[in-house]
């Protein structure tokens, strides 16, 4: 039995040695990898908005007279060009009112003729007592005729020139009641031509509340137009913005819905800030392309010079799922760190926090590494 207690212990006491030097070996087993600092870098400053694009030029069609909707003929989403007829009224009321304007100018029309004839008959008798009153009035200065018959030829004469003038005046409102009648009648034909909606300009159709055989009165929607490949995108900004974003500006601008990014230019500054959201409306131009659509989403980043920011290279940077992760090095050994993202600008990205600078990151990872593991530099 004590012989077996010895061998027993001369065991231990092996193995007790044994662990040691494999713990030895193993610590100092570093796995080569290349590090990076973090420094600060200039890059530039940007203020991200979002907004809708909207039509620069919408408008809501209307009839200008009373009357009942006839044909409608648009759909919904259709592209129209300019002065394209939409919808027909009624116009039996309008037309009756130009067949009305039309009689009253033939009427007095045809009383011209008359008028004219009862002028030169009116002339004609006041040539003749013209004639007869310088006769008389070369007798009456010899002493031939009586004062009476003087007298009588100068009545003559002025009742010559009396019946002259009113046929003359006649005549004058002959012409006045045609002018009328031609006013009226133009009237009546511009009311006619209300019944007859058109485009006023080419685009698309975006509302139809009009249907055949509904009443349409002045000032109610008929449809909604909006002009075709002039869009904008309205973008609500910080009134802290306001001196620092101004008319003609660049800025870059991102449909989600197309996948597109582009530069575009700021074609409006609201300078009224909206009490609510402490925010003031930025309009920007967007160039012609045949996707966009009023209602889409759309992200404006406006540039605002440079700033100093905490960057670190893309590689060195873990995700899963939401945390972002790295390795930095302290001693010789990897210590895993949570971090905060910001930007990314080609192969770096801007830490917000978790990093101060000088720290020396892993980069890129090495598949393998853990969190204490010995690192060095490869030889």
């Amino acid at each position: 039995m004590k012989g077996l207690f010895v061998a027993l212990a001369a065991i231990l006491w092996l193995g007790g040695c044994g662990e040691p030097q494999r713990k030895l070996e193993a610590s100092a087993a570093a796995m080569p990898v290349r590090t990076v600092a973090v420094a600060e870098e200039s890059w530039p400053e940007e203020y991200e908005a979002t907004g809708t694009v909207r039509a620069r030029t919408a408008a809501v069609v209307s009839s200008k007279v009373m009357g009942y909707v006839r044909e409608v003929r648009f759909t919904t989403g259709q592209h129209v060009s300019a002065g394209q007829l939409l919808v027909v009224l009624d116009a039996a009321d309008l037309d009756a009112n130009y067949r009305r304007a039309d009689a009253a100018r033939e009427e007095a029309t045809s009383a011209v003729s008359e008028a004219e004839n009862g002028v030169a008959a009116a002339k004609t008798q006041l040539e003749l007592a013209q004639a007869t009153f310088k006769r008389m009035s070369d007798l009456y200065a010899s002493k031939s005729i009586s004062d009476q018959e003087y007298d009588e030829a100068t009545a003559r004469l002025k009742g010559a020139e009396a019946a002259s003038a009113m046929a003359v005046s006649k005549r004058a409102q002959l012409n006045a009641k045609i002018a009328q009648a031609d006013q009226e009648r133009r009237s009546a034909d511009i009311e006619r031509g209300y019944t007859q909606i058109q485009a006023p300009f080419a685009g698309v159709i975006t509302a139809k509340p009009v249907e055949p055989g509904m009443l349409a009165t002045p000032g109610a929607a008929l449809l909604t137009i909006e002009q075709d490949g002039a869009y904008r995108l309205e973008v609500p900004v910080e009134e802290s913005r306001l001196p620092v974003i101004r008319n003609g500006g660049r800025v870059s601008v991102s449909i989600d819905a197309l996948d597109r990014t582009f530069e575009a230019s700021i074609g409006e500054v609201v300078p009224s800030v909206d009490a609510a959201s402490r925010s003031y409306l930025v309009k920007i131009d967007l160039p012609a392309m045949s996707q966009l659509r009023s209602g889409i989403f759309g992200r404006a980043r406006f540039d605002l010079g440079k700033c100093s920011v905490l960057a670190a290279p893309a590689p060195a940077v873990m995700e899963r799922g939401q945390l972002q992760s790295v390795y930095i090095v302290e001693a010789g050994v990897a210590r895993l760190r949570i971090v905060s993202l910001g930007r990314k600008a080609a192969d770096r990205v801007e830490v917000l926090s978790g990093l101060s600078a000088g720290e020396r990151l892993v980069s890129p990872i090495p598949p393998g590494l853990a969190d204490g593991a010995k690192v060095g530099t490869p030889q």
